[in-house]
């Protein structure tokens, strides 16, 4: 788990170093999107579209490999006895 944070914690560290360096440059999220041609409508649209796609083959997905998961950790051989 603290590997997990560490490497969150790198993650966030290199986004604010990026967005500094955009920003010392000029570059703002709306010149961003000025120059793909996007409007903050269009990314709001492409995430709830993200979401609906793929919240149900999740769901859908985890009905099989949850309880496969748990069926092979139940019947798994004990780890050596430390």
């Amino acid at each position: 788990m603290a590997r997990v944070l560490i490497n969150l914690c790198k993650a966030l560290l290199a986004c604010l170093i990026m967005g500094a360096v955009l920003s010392f440059f000029g570059i703002t999220m709306p010149s961003l999107l000025a120059l793909l041609h996007l409007t903050p409508d269009d990314i709001r649209l492409g995430i709830e579209n993200a979401y609906v796609w793929s919240v149900p083959r999740i769901v859908l997905g985890a009905v099989i490999v949850l309880p496969a998961w748990l069926l092979i950790y139940i019947f798994l051989p004990p780890r050596g006895g430390e």
